[in-house]
Formats: structure tokens, C-alpha cells, sequence
């Protein structure tokens, strides 16, 4: 009975919003750089943009894109030791 109701009722919440290259922009609208890559990733059942930029002082600063809305979830700078 509940098998029905859950399985065609329910909307995948991975179900793509922004696309990559809206990603990027936002990315860098928040840290200036060159984009090295761009990820896919699903973090809590969430698809989210891993994007990372190289600053001009030689830093890689991940940002995390919502993909659903493109919302800033994360700006962290990454460690060679990752």
C-alpha cells in the first residue's frame, strides 16, 4: 500500500537546476581565478558543483554550488595533503 504512495509521488532531489558553466560564473563571482575543474558530487543526497579555482597567489579554493539553485554552500581553500 505505502510502496505506491512513496515511489511515484516522490521527486528525485537530485534533479539537475544550474548547469556547469552557471556554475563556474558563480564561482567566480565569488573568488577571482582560473577554474581547474569542476565536480559533480551528491553530499546528504544533494547534488552539488565542486568547483576549484587557482587565485592569483597560487591558492585552490573549492566552492560548493547548490545545483538545484546555484546558492553558495561552502568557499574553503584546499590543503596539499587532501
Amino acid at each position: 500500500m505505502y510502496d505506491y504512495f512513496y515511489h511515484n509521488n516522490m521527486t528525485p532531489v537530485y534533479r539537475q537546476r544550474i548547469t556547469k558553466e552557471q556554475a563556474q560564473e558563480i564561482a567566480l563571482s565569488h573568488v577571482p581565478g582560473e577554474i581547474l575543474h569542476v565536480d559533480m558530487d551528491l553530499e546528504n543526497g544533494v547534488l552539488v558543483y565542486e568547483v576549484f579555482i587557482l587565485t592569483q597567489d597560487n591558492r585552490i579554493i573549492e566552492v560548493e554550488i547548490l545545483a538545484k539553485s546555484g546558492r553558495v554552500l561552502k568557499i574553503e581553500q584546499e590543503n596539499d595533503f587532501d
